[in-house]
């Protein structure tokens, strides 16, 4: 069976797994982590840096390090959530050519897709090293409550990353899946996932390999940076007061207190008290520099971030409110995401809840195992794992008064269909504008527009007499198709809803084209850096040899030729390395192996 894997396209942090012997196992990435930084960073030679090594420059490349992509995703260049992190990232965020978001590192335009398809990229990179063969397929987690848009995007990044992405599925319920995975239980649970960037909560039924998602909710621009963001602008404003500068005009400051409060955020989860030091933090231009330190407590921290943590369990209310639910009902609550260590969060959702959170789960590993699952399943025939999701987001059209009538509500259980009459609002109309909206707002133009499209034939009659009924459908893989009919005549026009990433087919292409490309060239200079230092490490063992043998061998002429062509061997050896050239390494190599076994062997010999 080819193997899939699953990947947790993280805000904060990416993860990648695979079912092996039926077991779901988290792979770990070249450093022996399990999770992957989601950042991604252009260096000054041009070369792309991709997970820790793209955190460890970033305070150094600030403005060609980009992370939290995930929440600029599928976005339009209008919304408010992209306004917002204009004012917060430290890189160049521009409008696309589409109306979308992208960014511009070292004078390049990049689309966020691009951008996470380098994250989901290596991945599969992490992925492939740890099988040994190459991999095609996988399933990638997104929050619940992403939309339509925001979905196709996160199925372009996966394809520029050359891969073929078999289902999107929400964050919650492949929590639910590794949860539930291999054990016998009917339950109602809550899965409360609040990571870097999104919160979720999800409601299931899950029992005899079904998984039943009930309802669910978010915000897809609350999470662990909206925390970090108040302790930097705690910092600032206290710098700020005691010093008159704003830290915030200096790049390279703030992507230090970017570093300081994630720490810092961290730390407090398992100690009351750190100190947060950074000195040298800016220049006054008179050759002073000033240092920035101060203590921070868990209790300040929750008084910084209790307005964030009630707003997820005001989202939690409202779920359970809408859909008649009482908490009683619930028989487990999983909680999922790195800001779910905080003391406080975990309190607040014991409170809300009445119950302490499960500890079955890994709130970092469980999403990206739930998605190695759902991969497996999906390529087991045999397999009787069933997910029934719902659509997150109501579906309907902008009626008179540029209102937004819903005809799916939110969290209808797909696939599904639905029809709703319509009247026309003007005498004589002989067409009507069908514009499809998804969303909850009750003004049209805050809700995401997906397709338009126009029925046309309509009998001449005064407003309100001539109907046209509007039916949507959702199927199974979430593809929703949108149809209006004159109900007098029959005529019919309809519309397949396709979602956009902002990025053309075209672009994608070239954009696919342009990553393999990257990557060939990647490999090859793997190979040749991976040779250099091999060569490096061949050529010291033979000069601790040489200090060993020589004076075994020095008062014969073969020992001092031989000796004269070893030192001749590693100045070769050294020119080759200070020059980075690969040519000749290979020969090199092979003349380093047959000198370094003939003084083991005289060493060997000298030793007894």
């Amino acid at each position: 069976m080819e193997p899939v894997i699953g990947i947790d396209l993280g805000t904060t942090n990416s993860c990648v797994a695979i079912v092996e012997g039926g077991t779901p196992t988290v792979i770990q990435n070249r450093g022996g982590y399990k999770t992957t930084p989601s950042i991604v960073a252009i260096a000054e030679n041009g070369r792309r840096l991709v997970g820790h090594i793209a955190k460890r420059q970033a305070v150094t490349n600030a403005e060609n390090t980009v992370f939290a992509a995930k929440r600029l995703i599928g976005r339009k260049w209008t919304s408010p959530e992209v306004k917002s992190a204009l004012e917060t990232v430290p890189y160049k965020i521009v409008e696309g050519p589409h109306g979308d978001v992208r960014i511009q590192l070292r004078g390049r335009v990049y689309s966020i897709p691009e951008a996470s398809a380098q994250v989901l990229q290596d991945m599969k990179t992490v992925a492939e090293d740890y099988l040994g063969d190459s991999v095609g397929k996988a399933v990638v987690t997104v929050p619940a409550y992403f939309n339509d848009n925001q979905r196709q995007a996160t199925k372009d990044a996966g394809k520029i990353a050359g891969l073929d992405v078999i289902r999107i599925i929400n964050e919650p319920t492949a929590a639910a899946l590794a949860y539930g995975f291999g054990k016998k239980l009917e339950q109602r649970i809550a899965v409360y996932d609040l990571g870097g960037g999104t919160f979720d909560i999800s409601i299931l039924d899950m029992g005899e390999g079904v998984f039943d998602v009930v309802c669910t909710s978010g915000d897809t621009f609350l999470g662990g940076e909206d925390f970090d963001r108040r302790i930097i602008d705690w910092l600032v404003f206290g710098f700020a007061k005691e010093h008159k500068i704003d830290l915030r005009k200096d790049k390279m400051a703030l992507q230090r207190l970017k570093d300081v409060a994630e720490k810092a955020k961290c730390e407090l989860s398992s100690v009351t008290e750190t100190e947060i030091n950074l000195p040298f933090i800016i220049s006054t231009g008179r050759s002073e520099s000033l240092h920035l330190q101060r203590r921070v407590t868990r209790e300040k921290l929750e008084e910084l971030t209790m307005d964030l943590v009630d707003r997820t369990v005001q989202i939690c209310q409202q779920t359970l409110e809408m859909n008649n639910i009482n908490q009683s009902e619930i028989d487990e609550v999983i909680l999922v995401g790195g800001m779910t260590r905080m003391p406080k969060v975990q309190e607040a959702v014991a409170t809300f809840f009445g119950r302490e959170p499960s500890k079955g789960v890994h709130p970092d590993e469980v999403v990206a195992l739930g998605a190695a699952i759902q991969g497996h399943a999906l390529m087991d025939e045999s397999s009787d794992i069933l997910l029934l999701d719902v659509t997150p987001h109501a579906l309907g059209i902008m009626v008179v008064g540029e209102k937004f009538h819903k005809v799916i509500e939110q969290n209808t259980t797909v696939p599904t269909s639905a029809t709703h009459p319509f009247t026309t609002i003007r005498d004589n109309q002989t067409s009507v504008r069908i514009l499809v909206l998804q969303g909850k707002h009750d003004d049209a133009d805050q809700n995401e527009l997906l397709g338009e499209f126009i029925l046309t034939g309509l009998r001449k009659a005064k407003k309100g007499e001539v109907e046209i009924d509007v039916t949507f459908s959702i199927s199974a893989d979430g593809i929703v198709s949108v149809s209006a009919k004159n109900v007098e005549t029959g005529k019919k026009q309809s519309i397949t809803v396709t979602a956009t990433s902002g990025l053309t087919e075209n672009e994608i292409e070239e954009m696919l084209q342009e990553s393999q490309q990257y990557l060939m060239e990647k490999r090859k200079e793997d190979g040749v850096e991976q040779s250099l230092s091999e060569l490096k490490t061949m050529m010291r063992d033979l000069e601790r040899l040489m200090a060993t043998v020589e004076k075994a061998i020095a008062g014969s002429p073969f020992g001092k030729q031989t000796l004269q062509r070893a030192n001749e061997l590693i100045d070769q050896c050294k020119a080759a390395l200070d020059q980075d050239q690969p040519e000749g390494v290979s020969e090199l190599r092979d003349s380093l192996t047959r000198t370094l076994n003939m003084f083991k062997g005289v060493a060997a010999k000298t030793a007894l």
